[in-house]
């Protein structure tokens, strides 16, 4: 596998998750792992023909999870390489099929491309977590969700008419967003039945009760491991249409 750090910061992080990748995986294109000033940048992967790329902030390079991230990061290009159904089939035509006749707010739009971004990760996870410890996750999990109930506003501020939140501070993607990273786990074996991403899971939920917490929980975790195109296809259309037919009170902007 051939790496290229380009920019300013550490390079042991992406080093050493190479190395951990080696052990089970490989990767036909090189990787140019490029790192950003702004301290605001998102960790992504991008594909291209002869290469991949991986942008990350310099701060979160020199963060305790950087080898994890790049880990994480990798285990996506390698399900692109494959041709994985989750990796380079359309999310828009999954959601087209989904909203068609529909209309919905856009910020539930928006939660929609998350909510197939969590599929995606499933799918990445099973790679990044068959070469690494799952315990830097798990406990990164369990801190975001943490943070998006810490967030969350207050209960008699909850989505009044043309307000607009953050993704960390809305209830409802709160909630699927506790469900998949309990899917997650339960999927790879981490949690014990004590374990407190349980109690704040059951916190999520009870901020967001038109929210199928159980549903979604199962349908993350019992993903295929190999499904067709089609099959693929049809699970992202029910877990968006799950979300979108929750019944909320909320009166967002509209998208058709």
């Amino acid at each position: 596998m051939e790496l290229r750090i380009q920019g300013a910061g550490p390079a042991a992080p992406f080093l050493g998750a190479r190395d951990l990748f080696e052990t089970e995986q490989d990767l036909s294109r090189p990787v140019y792992v490029r790192i950003q000033d702004d301290p605001d940048e998102r960790t992504w992967a991008g594909h291209h023909d002869d290469h991949h790329v991986l942008n990350i902030s310099s701060q979160t390079a020199s963060s305790a999870m950087a080898r994890e991230l790049a880990l994480h990061e990798f285990a996506h290009m390698a399900r692109h390489e494959e041709g994985h159904p989750s990796h380079v089939q359309s999310t828009e035509e999954a959601l087209y099929l989904s909203l068609a006749g529909k209309q919905v707010e856009r910020r539930k739009l928006a939660h929609c491309y998350q909510i197939a971004n969590h599929a995606k990760d499933i799918y990445a996870d099973d790679i990044t977590l068959s070469v690494g410890p799952g315990t830097k996750l798990l406990s990164f999990l369990e801190s975001s969700l943490a943070a998006a109930l810490a967030n969350r506003p207050a209960e008699s501020t909850l989505r009044p008419p043309g307000s607009r939140h953050s993704p960390a501070s809305d209830p409802e993607i709160t909630a699927v967003n506790a469900a998949f990273a309990l899917a997650l786990a339960e999927r790879h074996g981490l949690l014990e039945a004590d374990h407190r991403l349980y109690d704040l899971a059951h916190a999520a939920a009870m901020d967001a009760p038109q929210v199928d917490l159980g549903t979604f929980r199962r349908q993350f975790r019992d993903l295929s491991h190999d499904p067709t195109p089609r099959a693929y296809r049809q699970t992202l259309v029910e877990l968006t249409r799950a979300y979108v037919d929750v019944d909320s009170s909320g009166n967002g902007q509209t998208a058709e």
